[in-house]
C-alpha cells in the first residue's frame, strides 16, 4: 500500500514547494494529487483557504520485489520478518567494538543472499564481495542500476539493511556491510554531505531546527559524523522505523558570554 502525505500553501505551486522541501525531492521527481486548489476568500482575509495536495512518498521497490525479497529474509531467519529496526537510542553514537576479520561464511552468506534479491528484480546482475577488517563490501555490477539503486536509494538501502541482518545474525562478531552499485555510494556521501552542510548553515542562520526526512540509518551516521566536529550545531535522530528522520539543532549562545558583573 502506497503511503501518502498532504501538503498545504496559499496556492498549488506553494504546497508543491512546500512537499519539495520537506521530502528533499525535485519538482520533477514529485508524485501527487490536487485535494483542493484553495479559495482567495473575501478580500484575501476572509474565508481563505490554503491549497493542499497529496503526496505519494517514496517506496523501496514494487510489493511483488520486496515480497520476494522478505521471503529470503524468512527463509534465512526461520520466521517471519519485518522491514524495520526497532526503536533504538542512535544519537551521535559513533562508538565501535574492536575488529575482527570477516569469516569466510560470512562472505559467502552475504554474496548469495543479495545475489539471490538482486536476480528478483533485474537480470545480469553479478555480486562480488571485498572485505577489509571488519567490513564487508558487496558490490553489484550489471543489470538495470537505476531499478536496483531505487528513487532515492531505497531499493538499495533495503537490500543492505535484510543482507546485513542475515550476516549478523549468524555472525559471532560484528560485521559492517556494504552494498555498492557501480560506485554510487561515493556519489550519494558526496551529496549527502553537502546536505548537511547546506541545512546545518540554515539552522545556524535562522536559529532553528532544520530537519531531513526519511533517511536510512547509513545516511543519518554520514551526516552525524559530517557534522560531529561543529560546535554550532548538534544533530539528533527522531522518529521510529529504518527510515527515521535527522534534525539539526543550532546551540544555544552563551547569554551570559560578554557581560560584566556590576560591582556595587
Amino acid at each position: 500500500m502506497t503511503q501518502t502525505q498532504e501538503f498545504s500553501g496559499k496556492d498549488v505551486d506553494i504546497a508543491i514547494k512546500n512537499a519539495c522541501t520537506a521530502l528533499t525531492l525535485s519538482k520533477d521527481e514529485l508524485e501527487y494529487d490536487v485535494i483542493s486548489e484553495g479559495a482567495s476568500g473575501i478580500f484575501g482575509i476572509v474565508g481563505r483557504k490554503d491549497a493542499k495536495i497529496r503526496v505519494a512518498l517514496p517506496g523501496i521497490g514494487t510489493e511483488t520485489e520486496m515480497e520476494g525479497i522478505k521471503s529470503i529474509v524468512d527463509e534465512a531467519f526461520g520466521q517471519e520478518t519485518r522491514l524495520e529496526e526497532p526503536p533504538k537510542k542512535e544519537v551521535n553514537s559513533f562508538e565501535t567494538p574492536d575488529p575482527v576479520d570477516v569469516s569466510e561464511e560470512s562472505i559467502t552468506l552475504g554474496t548469495q543472499a543479495l545475489q539471490k534479491m538482486a536476480d528478483l528484480i533485474t537480470d545480469d546482475a553479478n555480486v562480488s564481495a571485498n572485505t577489509e577488517a571488519d567490513r564487508l563490501t558487496l558490490s553489484i555490477e550489471g543489470g538495470n542500476a537505476g531499478i536496483l539503486i531505487g528513487r532515492k536509494g531505497q531499493t538499495l538501502d533495503a537490500m543492505q539493511f535484510l543482507t546485513d541482518k542475515i550476516i549478523n545474525r549468524k555472525s559471532e562478531a560484528r560485521v559492517r556491510v556494504k552494498v555498492d552499485i557501480e560506485g554510487y555510494m561515493e556519489t550519494r556521501k558526496a551529496n549527502l554531505k553537502h546536505l548537511a552542510y547546506k541545512m546545518a548553515d540554515k539552522a545556524k542562520k535562522t536559529g532553528r531546527p532544520a530537519t531531513i526526512n526519511q533517511m536510512s540509518a547509513q545516511d543519518r551516521r554520514i551526516v552525524h559524523l559530517a557534522l560531529k566536529d561543529d560546535n554550532k550545531v548538534r544533530t539528533q535522530s527522531m522518529g521510529d522505523g529504518y527510515y527515521r528522520r535527522l534534525v539539526i539543532f543550532p546551540k544555544k549562545k552563551n547569554s551570559f558570554r560578554g557581560k560584566k558583573r556590576l560591582r556595587r
